[in-house]
């Protein structure tokens, strides 16, 4: 599957891509209907692809001329959608207006706010009419009744004209980088380390077999069938369970932790929960055994740490933590991670330190070499990733952050995000979200004193607008767009549909949300988790502000123990060919959404373990096409049932949030 494309996919691809930038805010935040864009391998881009895909195989089947789009085509369309989807909501667009105006429109005596964080909010940065801010919240008086061309006309939109010009440079910035760290690390990952990236397994099996004239006999394959008949049966009567409660239902969900005692070796299980997701037992299927095993044998371990400190008397209290800005990081014994993280990183600028050293002989004047997976030149890269890092540092500069602090934060950022990337694309992992934040491990180096008042209330924006939460996170889709580059002869055309697709996106996103939230209101949409999520961040900034202070003893102690474990882990996992354990592994190990995608991943696991122990590899050949099933099947019914969700009014959910 390699060739040129031709500029109908690039339109297509940015025709649907910017439809789901413009209906997602409407359809999560108004309806809390199915989510079009969740997670690394996005419903609404994969339904589309399905459907088109056989479109364009019973198009040519009939009529025996030119494909509508070739598979190659079609996989470039959807990569397109996939890169620009997350942008629409937790990707970007979600928490980014409460985050600017959340210290002006919550601010109460009690929280002191007013006298502590908006002093050092820069007007450049939020809206600075107190009315505009208002209706964002509440709405504009009868908007919900409006037409949607008188509503457009009533938006305040010269009170967020200076903010959103100073926060899309930074937002660009970041893409940029991102960009250029993909084209840097792209042939270490692809060629190099030969990642076969579970997540565009089946798209390319899709788009080789149409390709090749053998999408019927892809379809009409019994192993795939019998996948897509176990989604179907599965969702149709759950689904119509949710709608009509006396039709019986199929139980996806155990809550195993009522079995184990609250005290004792055990004890870490107690929340456990047993999720069945179809979908992502292929995804885990079509990963490296070596991976899928690591994920939940980590994870069950980390359950059984508590347990072990626990039985020891070594009740840690939450409050040991400090202050703390992980999306989810509740317990001390959690700050492993940061540890993990960076040596990890450390592992993968080793892994690629050959690479690295031809990169920068080239940024300096030597010998141009191409790769099959890279947009740019490297030269390019290199120099463009230094330029918008310095840009970027500028950019905090500007507001009164420090230069260091800048330049500290900013490395954390992307050294989080590039690790994340790497296990994501690597791992299969479609949904992903990050145990400790990039500025917890900032301040379990430095302490909470190294930021001052300005830095820490600036940076924290920054984070949390693009990098806490990175379930829909760019990078990510750009490594596998990197990968798609790979089979594409005209690569300008590709990237070129890239840089367009983003900057459409960031503005259409924006709109669109602006649009649904001064039509509704914030306060009426359900935006509750990112409303709670942004005041917890403020409170977290004064609470640094008022009582500057070093990282705690236990998350100092925690974190090494995170860098000894994974130090351990890569030399292990880089000397011994027997090692069964990936790094990878660990550092989900606290992450919540392996609390979801464990036993996925142990039954994909078991199942591939089975198949290659007891039938070899031409078993495993056969037997994959039922797991491509499982992610046809469930996507499919997925997207059917948020199609009917529209018009019923809520939605069966079939994949996670």
């Amino acid at each position: 599957m390699h060739g040129n494309i031709r500029i109908r996919a690039i339109a297509l691809g940015i025709i649907f891509g910017l439809m789901i930038c413009a209906f997602t805010p409407f359809n999560n935040a108004y309806l809390n209907a199915t989510p079009l864009a969740g997670g690394h391998f996005p419903l609404a881009p994969f339904f589309i692809l399905a459907w088109l895909t056989a479109i364009s195989g019973l198009h040519h089947r009939i009529f025996r001329s030119v494909p509508l789009l070739t598979g190659l085509e079609l996989m470039t369309m959807w990569i397109l959608t996939v890169i620009v989807s997350g942008i629409a909501f937790t990707g970007l667009a979600r928490t980014f207006f409460i985050n600017l105006t959340a210290p002006f429109h919550f601010a109460t005596i009690g929280n002191r706010w007013t006298e502590v964080l908006q002093p050092l909010m820069p007007e450049s940065l939020h809206p600075t009419d107190p009315k505009a801010i208002e209706s964002l919240y509440n709405g504009i008086k009868g908007g919900s009744f409006m037409d949607n061309v008188d509503l457009i006309a009533a938006i305040p939109w010269s009170a967020w004209v200076t903010p959103l010009m100073w926060w899309a440079a930074f937002i660009l910035l970041c893409y940029f980088m991102m960009l250029c760290l993909t084209n840097i690390f792209s042939r270490q990952w692809v060629e190099n380390e030969r990642i076969n990236f579970p997540l565009l397994q089946l798209p390319r099996f899709m788009e080789e077999a149409l390709d090749q004239g053998l999408y019927g006999s892809f379809l009409t394959n019994k192993f795939f069938l019998s996948g897509i008949i176990f989604c179907v049966l599965l969702h149709t009567m759950n689904g119509l369970h949710f709608y009509i409660p006396s039709v019986p239902e199929m139980p996806t969900l155990v809550l195993a932790g009522k079995y184990f005692a609250k005290t004792g070796l055990f004890s870490g299980f107690t929340k456990l929960k047993i999720y069945f997701y179809p979908a992502f037992v292929g995804f885990a299927f079509l990963a490296s055994r070596q991976i899928s095993f690591s994920f939940w044998f980590f994870f069950l371990s980390g359950g059984l740490f508590y347990g072990i400190l626990n039985a020891a008397g070594l009740n840690i209290p939450a409050s040991a933590l400090g202050v703390t800005f992980g999306p989810t990081l509740t317990r001390p014994e959690e700050t492993q991670m940061i540890g993990a993280y960076l040596v990890f990183f450390c592992f993968i600028v080793w892994l690629a330190r050959q690479h690295l050293q031809q990169v920068v002989r080239e940024a300096f004047g030597g010998g141009q070499t191409k790769s099959a997976s890279e947009w740019m030149s490297l030269r390019f890269s290199f120099w463009g990733l230094l330029i918008s890092a310095c840009l970027l540092v500028a950019w905090c500069v500007n507001f009164g952050v420090p230069m260091l602090v800048a330049l500290v934060v900013l490395t954390a950022f992307f050294i989080f995000t590039l690790v994340a990337s790497k296990a994501i694309c690597q791992g299969g992992i479609a949904y992903f979200t990050l145990t400790a934040a990039p500025l917890d491990g900032v301040t379990a180096m430095f302490g909470t004193k190294f930021f001052g008042a300005i830095g820490i209330a600036i940076t924290a924006m920054c984070q949390k607008i693009l990098f806490v939460d990175l379930r829909e996170s760019l990078m990510p889709s750009l490594v596998h767009g990197s990968k798609v580059n790979e089979w594409i002869k005209n690569k300008r055309l590709f990237l070129s549909g890239i840089i367009i697709i983003v900057l459409a996106g960031v503005a259409v996103s924006f709109a669109a949300m602006l649009f649904v939230c001064y039509k509704y209101g914030i306060r009426e949409l359900h935006l509750d988790w990112a409303t709670s999520t942004s005041m917890t961040v403020y409170d977290s900034v004064v609470r640094v502000i008022q009582e500057p202070a070093a990282s705690t003893e236990w998350v100092t102690t925690f974190a090494t123990v995170g860098a000894i474990v994974m130090t351990t882990l890569v030399v292990a996992y880089n000397r011994l060919p027997w090692w069964p354990l990936h790094p990878i592994g660990y550092l989900t190990a606290y992450s919540s959404a392996m609390k979801i995608l464990w036993f996925s991943f142990f039954l994909g696991w078991m199942c591939n373990q089975l198949t290659l122990r007891y039938g070899g590899v031409g078993l495993f050949k056969r037997v994959r096409y039922f797991f491509f099933g499982l992610i046809m099947g469930d996507f499919l019914m997925g997207g059917a049932w948020a199609l009917y969700g529209l018009w019923a009014g809520q939605s069966y959910q079939v994949l996670p949030g």
